[in-house]
């Protein structure tokens, strides 16, 4: 189902709609500040798993996740003073930070040394959804694995619409990943350009 949603006031009823929808197992889609997200609620089995089958997904790669803020950060992740003035500068913004996990994220979510990728998008639609919810909310390109992802949300509801609960439409993207950076063991480590600016690490 396609749900127009304001994206710079998004209404209170549309996002609690969407939710109790994640609350229940499902999948949705929706706009970040990069790329548009394939999500469920990252506490539901059931909106995980789909997602594994709609991606066409290795299930032990596994996904990142979308927080609320920094504070809520500090639940999922081992956030040191180091990672913190980080976090701080650049979020929200188009970064996903690999950090350690805490014991509160669930296994099908981390990688076999217990890192989890985090992001804080700057988009209105995605962190008033997070808020909502209460937790984080799983966050992938929406592609089957080692294709392009798709930007354009009418497109998406007619490719894949049938397999998800909800798209939300944010208008077409840009289509940019977000640029991924490993802050583990306090050491600045760039695994993928996109769309963040990364010479700020060239001035630490």
């Amino acid at each position: 189902m396609l749900l127009s949603i304001n994206p710079h006031n998004p209404q209170l009823r549309l996002i609690r709609q969407v939710c109790e929808s994640l609350r229940q197992g499902g999948v949705i889609v929706y706009p970040t500040d990069t790329t548009y997200g394939l999500g469920c609620d990252i506490f539901n089995k059931k909106g995980v798993r789909r997602i594994y089958q709609i991606k066409q997904r290795d299930p032990r790669k596994p996904f990142s996740f979308i927080c609320a803020d920094i504070s809520d950060v500090a639940n999922y992740a081992q956030v040191s003073n180091f990672a913190f003035k980080i976090l701080k500068r650049h979020l929200p913004g188009p970064y996903t930070f690999i950090l350690e996990a805490t014991r509160l994220v669930p296994e099908l979510l981390t990688t076999k040394q217990r890192t989890v990728g985090i992001r804080i998008p700057e988009n209105e639609i995605a962190l008033a959804i997070v808020r909502e919810l209460g937790h984080p909310l799983v966050t992938t390109s929406v592609n089957p694995s080692g294709e392009e992802p798709l930007n354009d949300p009418i497109k998406i509801q007619e490719e894949i619409g049938k397999r998800l609960d909800y798209v939300v439409d944010g208008g077409v993207l840009l289509n940019d990943p977000s640029t991924v950076i490993s802050l583990l063991d306090d050491r600045i480590e760039v695994l993928r350009d996109g769309s963040g600016d990364v010479s700020w690490i060239h001035q630490l």
